[in-house]
């Protein structure tokens, strides 16, 4: 049972013909917004946002077709917020990866109907035993996303104890593509990476990204433009992003695919996450009351 009330929600923080809370897929509340620039669906479990689609473009975001939606379970696809580590615990087995944020309750603290047309919502984790009991360290998590023409997130980590904290994160965005096979990542090019499927091995991009197989990779010592080319569908994506200096580019290919049984028999052909991050050992110090600021925003440009 999720600890929301749709009613009081859409009297609190429903703005009229734009903002909406309702019972999304598998009993999970969410965010639904429809503005003249653009529409968007938000899950309140992990603030995992599940859609966006710019007025008169293709979908950006991908979302599994035979995506899992219960409570407590990470959803395949859609934007999961990869927090307070990335990849797996560096100390306990028994953890999750990717840490906890995107399977628990968000609350909502704000929304807005902004005066360039575009939608603004704030959510807060809210933290319980078991979320103190992997991550003791006394701190706040926000995410502001504002939807309009481009999408911008920003994941706020605000430190409310008094010793510093150290923290992994990335937002593990799955764009929709037409067919992996005709898109090249830009933007990477003369970097060093860590080469996942190669047992971690550092090796130097040569060029654009492109596809032929499994791939998995941390790019290193990246702050600027990732450019996301879809001959397919005729279009370039822009990640611009702040906060981060790595990032990460992920298409588990035809066998991995095959065996995570969420991602669909042609799922993998379709999308690509590249994803704002700062993991490996690219993590976030964070003072005594301190805060870090991790922000992206997602364009559409025709090629």
């Amino acid at each position: 049972m999720h600890p929301y009330n749709l009613d009081t929600l859409n009297k609190r923080f429903g703005l009229a013909d734009i903002l909406i809370f309702r019972e999304g897929p598998g009993g999970l509340p969410v965010v639904e917004v429809f503005n003249e620039q653009a529409s968007a669906v938000i899950a309140l479990q992990g603030a995992h946002l599940l859609q966006w689609v710019p007025s008169g473009e293709d979908p950006v975001i991908w979302l599994s077709p035979e995506a899992k939606f219960a409570a407590g379970k990470s959803v395949r696809g859609g934007a999961p917020v990869c927090w307070p580590w990335f990849g797996p615990h560096e100390r306990e087995a028994g953890f999750p990866a990717h840490g906890f944020a995107r399977t628990v309750p968000w609350e909502v603290f704000e929304t807005n109907a902004n005066a360039d047309g575009s939608t603004s919502v704030g959510l807060r984790l809210l933290h319980s035993d078991a979320t103190r009991a992997q991550w003791p360290a006394a701190s706040e998590l926000e995410l502001y996303i504002r939807i309009g023409t481009t999408l911008e997130l920003d994941l706020l980590t605000r430190n409310t104890s008094s010793t510093a904290i150290t923290i992994g994160e990335a937002l593990h965005t799955y764009f929709r593509v037409r067919d992996i096979r005709e898109v090249s990542v830009q933007g990477l090019e003369d970097l060093e990476y860590i080469d996942k499927v190669d047992g971690g091995t550092r090796k130097r991009q040569q060029g654009p990204v492109r596809f032929a197989g499994e791939l998995d990779r941390i790019y290193l010592d990246h702050g600027s433009d990732c450019l996301i080319h879809d001959l397919g569908l005729q279009r370039r994506i822009r990640i611009h992003k702040r906060g981060s200096h790595s990032t990460v580019v992920w298409n588990p290919w035809i066998e991995k695919a095959e065996k995570m049984g969420d991602l669909g028999p042609d799922g993998y052909l379709h999308m690509l996450c590249v994803e704002s991050a700062n993991a490996a050992e690219d993590v976030v110090k964070i003072g005594p009351g301190g805060e870090h600021h991790l922000w992206m925003r997602y364009s559409v440009e025709a090629l």
